[in-house]
């Protein structure tokens, strides 16, 4: 339960409030919890931009590992990435009804019955992505080996890969690039355009705080994986577009993810710690997390600025980005 002497911030199940209807626009109502008042934002499903558009295929694109790829039928997609990042990019784009395979961080309501074709959480599974008979994937390198590609290169699937790294700012050109692997061009416009307007807004919404709020990043998977985010890892970009100072990259790391010691954690002092929901979860919550070696010597552990956002949109640099900041900086600077 929510005990406000202990917790001064928290977010739980953060989502963000779109209507689905094709290009209309609604504000989100920020779920946000300080102390003892809560609010719930409803909706993690971004907005299409349209309904299912008409792809003009075939079409050649240079995938991100630098080969020349053609995709010639776009009806039956998977796209697999480590944040949903992808998933999440084709729903709102309006092919959310051609998406047939997604990995386990594309958590989206609207597309959670699509098969998982990452059980581990983490790497393809071969067997489960043919035995969709996709008609292209959409990853990137993060996401499988050399060898399981080039098995499915051989057996035809056409993939595409994009840059995995997350920074704001590669935000709406990875939204135009996933559009034009897919054919509809002016579609990617329409959702880049709006996406980074909306992080636009956000961002020069930041108030100016001297000295800089620092924020760390913490990965958390049970007890035994424990990892800070540092420099590459997009929290970093995240939290820089909130005003902040990121607590890893200002300690020394030079890694977008380290593992995590007390004294790192305590060097690094961070005045507000953020983690994805699930991942507070599996340590048993907020008082799991203070139990930690060196969580309660930092600033935020001793006043217990904790702030949690759902997983399938904290580090997705997807649709959602724009209103993600917005939740963000009215609980970072309430």
């Amino acid at each position: 339960m929510f005990n406000c002497g202990r917790v001064g911030i928290l977010i739980l199940g953060l989502a963000v409030t779109l209507g689905l209807g094709a290009c209309s626009a609604t504000a989100p109502n920020d779920v946000v919890s300080h102390g003892n008042i809560t609010a719930k934002l409803t909706d993690l499903d971004p907005q299409p931009v349209t309904s299912d558009p008409h792809p003009t295929l075939p079409v050649t694109v240079r995938s991100f590992d630098g080969t020349d790829v053609t995709v010639s039928d776009a009806g039956r997609i998977i796209a697999v990435d480590r944040f949903g990042t992808l998933a999440q990019t084709v729903y709102a784009l309006g092919l959310g009804s051609h998406l047939i395979g997604r990995s386990t961080s594309a958590k989206l309501p609207a597309i959670i019955d699509r098969p998982d074709v990452t059980p581990s959480g983490e790497s393809m599974s071969i067997e489960a992505v043919l035995a969709l008979r996709p008609t292209v994937l959409l990853t990137d390198t993060t996401t499988g080996t050399p060898a399981q590609f080039e098995q499915l290169r051989a057996a035809g699937v056409p993939i595409v890969f994009f840059d995995p790294t997350r920074t704001l700012n590669s935000t709406g050109p990875q939204i135009q690039a996933i559009a034009d692997a897919l054919g509809i061009h002016d579609q990617g416009v329409a959702l880049a355009q709006r996406t980074t307007s909306e992080i636009a807004a956000a961002t020069a919404a930041v108030p100016t705080a001297n000295p800089k709020v620092r924020i760390a990043f913490v990965y958390l998977r049970g007890t035994a994986l424990t990892m800070l985010a540092g420099p590459g890892s997009g929290a970093d970009a995240l939290i820089t577009g909130l005003g902040g100072e990121d607590a890893g990259t200002a300690a020394g790391l030079t890694e977008p993810f380290v593992t995590i010691t007390s004294e790192a954690l305590i060097a690094a002092r961070p005045d507000i710690l953020l983690v994805m929901t699930d991942g507070l979860a599996s340590i048993g919550g907020t008082d799991g997390l203070l139990r930690l070696p060196g969580i309660a010597q930092t600033p935020a552990g001793r006043t217990g600025r904790i702030i949690d956002m759902s997983d399938s949109v904290l580090l997705g640099f997807g649709p959602n980005t724009g209103r993600v900041l917005a939740a963000l900086r009215a609980v970072v600077y309430r």
